[in-house]
């Protein structure tokens, strides 16, 4: 297999990084657009269980799991509630991401979490928003709220007019995952952006997941056209 996918930056982020007095490289795997009807395994086989060596982890971003499990849906697929066009109004948009900004990603949270966890996680952060705290909108809601990505101008094509939503079972892919690549390596399905980061499931225990978010920190694979979505971390 070609090596031209292997060890090149992503524009405006750095191969390596430290954390608690290690250095890790950070390497990312380039791969073409994954598709809904493309198998994960075959993904991971085709563009990185040669890179993998004993040591190393593998990570491996959401969004493609996600697709590969069928969980992305046209724009045009997406009929919002009258609920969901109100509540999305409310959102605090980023640069980084639309998140639940608009209807049609809002009602995908409707439908993920039920209306009743969405309405309560609004309630409570439209009070603690009068007293200048952010971002209880999505703790109360969760991580599937959380993982539900929406379309931006920087989003890689055909998910510029989708939704994906989050992985299921994340924590049972990445043992499968592990099991593909041989075994000596660990796996972790990490939902990163510029503004933070999540290790959605791994088999790394807790302290392993606190570490691997530091290293990922600056999210090295990037979240826009790079068409980067797995990654290797080695410590150098």
């Amino acid at each position: 297999m070609s090596q031209e996918n292997e060890g090149t930056a992503n524009d405006g982020k750095a191969l390596e990084t430290s954390v608690d007095g290690t250095r890790y490289a950070r390497i990312p795997l380039r791969t073409r657009v994954v598709m809904p009807d493309d198998d994960l395994d075959a993904i991971i086989t085709e563009y990185a269980k040669d890179h993998v060596q004993a040591g190393d982890l593998l990570f491996v971003t959401e969004k493609i799991v996600a697709i590969t499990q069928g969980r992305s849906y046209r724009l045009d697929e997406i009929q919002p509630r009258k609920l969901a066009l109100f509540l999305s109004k409310y959102v605090t948009r980023t640069p980084y991401g639309i998140g639940l900004g608009m209807p049609e990603t809002m009602e995908m949270a409707l439908r993920e979490c039920g209306t009743p966890r969405i309405l309560f996680a609004a309630a409570v952060s439209a009070v603690t928003k009068a007293f200048g705290r952010r971002g209880d909108f999505y703790r109360v809601a969760g991580d599937k709220a959380r993982a539900i990505d929406g379309p931006t101008k920087h989003t890689i094509p055909p998910y510029n007019q989708a939704v994906v939503l989050g992985p299921k079972n994340p924590r049972e892919v990445a043992a499968r995952v592990k099991t593909l690549i041989g075994g000596s390596a660990e796996v972790a399905v990490v939902d990163i952006n510029d503004i933070g980061g999540n290790i959605l499931g791994s088999t790394l225990d807790k302290d392993g997941e606190r570490r691997l978010v530091k290293i990922l920190k600056d999210n090295p694979l990037g979240q826009g056209l790079e068409s980067t979505p797995l990654g290797i971390v080695r410590a150098v």
